[in-house]
């Protein structure tokens, strides 16, 4: 992307969300993935963050902190040492003026520090208070880390990923944070509506990992209840559809292949070769075609093992197969359909010029989310959001001045 296509920022742009006020207490992914959705559609969304910042900082390649300039986006900081009381009444006086709490404390903190939601909600009865954690606030597990390491493993997503033979295969990315942050803030648009509505007013989203993980997974209780199995691994093949998995081509390059409808399989038996595969019992139907799954895929790869991949591609596409390449991030770099659709796009950006990133989504035709301004410096914004807050100078320079002593 050229240099005058490079998205600049533009502070006084106005989305969906520009009367919304976030308070974001939480650390690490989950939290910051909720109120990135927020902030990319006008949200002013506050980060809150210790005199170390945010952890998430931390998180660097070639010493840059690249997960905080994406998720970081259109967000201001704040610099508050809680475990003072001049900081602490800071926090109070910006309660009034929100519409949003975020925090990921373990359940029980928020009230050891004087923060219960019951407190929250009687400075401000409007408040949304959003409570992030590994496994709930309440149940057996409540008390226990919730990192979303444990939760990918006892979701169940963990012993479904991988290969039969193989260790039960974890996500190499914060998955359960990833997709508790999108219920978080599907959760939090719904709560506002309901507000603006006159359904209620403030409330308390009770958010854990362990759920949205275990929603993703599918009809799991159901297909356990009435097989009574536990499904194995499958490697990049499926339980349920059959052909479908990656193969590897002739160059060396791998291409996915689904066939999930009864048309689409009987087409691809042609494209390879072996139309006899369409009147076998073993491979008429897609039940049979999964419990012969094996002699499925070692057709299939066989075609591709003879192809180059793009050659490959272009034969299956032609014939109306669906199939697609496997891709790097290397791969997307290049891509023309990631460029002409913006679905990475570069921003501008103060240490590198600009930095490629996620674009903003999902994309509204009449409200579209906005770039306001790059992930802040930790506490950038402190002076400002204290004073509109109504805080004293005194203060002001109390709490900058504990800031610094950590």
């Amino acid at each position: 992307m050229s240099a005058s296509n490079t998205i600049r920022f533009s502070p006084d742009a106005t989305g969906p969300l520009s009367d919304v006020r976030v308070l974001d207490l939480s650390r690490l992914v989950a939290g910051n993935m909720l109120s990135v959705q927020l902030a990319d559609f006008g949200a002013d969304v506050i980060k809150i963050e210790p005199p170390a910042g945010d952890p998430l900082r931390d998180w660097t390649d070639e010493g840059q902190s690249l997960h905080w300039k994406t998720y970081g986006r259109n967000k201001r900081s704040i610099m508050l040492n809680l475990r003072e009381p001049a900081a602490m009444a800071a926090l109070k006086a910006l309660l009034p003026s929100a519409d949003v709490f975020i925090e990921n404390y373990r359940p029980g903190v928020l009230e050891k520090m004087g923060l219960s939601p019951e407190v929250l909600l009687a400075i401000n009865p409007d408040l949304i208070v959003v409570r992030i954690s590994g496994f709930g606030q309440t149940g057996p597990y409540a008390q226990n880390p919730g990192f979303g390491t444990l939760v990918e493993a006892m979701s169940g997503f963990a012993a479904r990923t991988g290969f039969p033979d193989r260790e039960p295969v974890l996500p190499p990315l914060a998955l359960a944070d990833m997709i508790s942050g999108i219920f978080g803030a599907q959760a939090v648009t719904m709560a506002l509506l309901a507000r603006e509505k006159g359904q209620t007013r403030g409330q308390v989203i009770d958010l854990s990992l362990l759920e949205p993980m275990f929603a993703v997974l599918g009809p799991e209780a159901s297909i356990y209840k009435i097989t009574g199995k536990v499904k194995e691994r499958s490697g990049s093949a499926s339980n349920t559809v059959s052909p479908r998995n990656v193969y590897k081509c002739r160059d060396g390059k791998f291409a996915a292949l689904s066939g999930s409808t009864q048309t689409v399989a009987m087409r691809i038996f042609d494209i390879i070769g072996r139309p006899d595969m369409k009147t076998d019992p073993r491979f008429s139907t897609n039940v049979e075609r999964v419990k012969h799954r094996d002699l499925v895929d070692a057709a299939v790869s066989g075609w591709f093992a003879e192809r180059d991949r793009a050659d490959a591609l272009a034969t299956m596409r032609a014939a109306g197969a669906t199939v697609g390449p496997v891709y790097d991030i290397a791969d997307i770099a290049e891509d023309a359909h990631f460029a002409e659709r913006g679905i990475v796009v570069d921003v501008e950006d103060a240490d590198n010029g600009s930095l490629p990133m996620h674009n903003i989504l999902p994309r509204l035709s009449s409200t579209p989310g906005v770039w306001r301004r790059p992930a802040p410096s930790l506490g950038e914004h402190t002076g400002d959001i204290l004073k509109e807050a109504g805080v004293s100078e005194a203060d002001i320079a109390s709490i900058l001045a504990s800031g610094e002593g950590e």
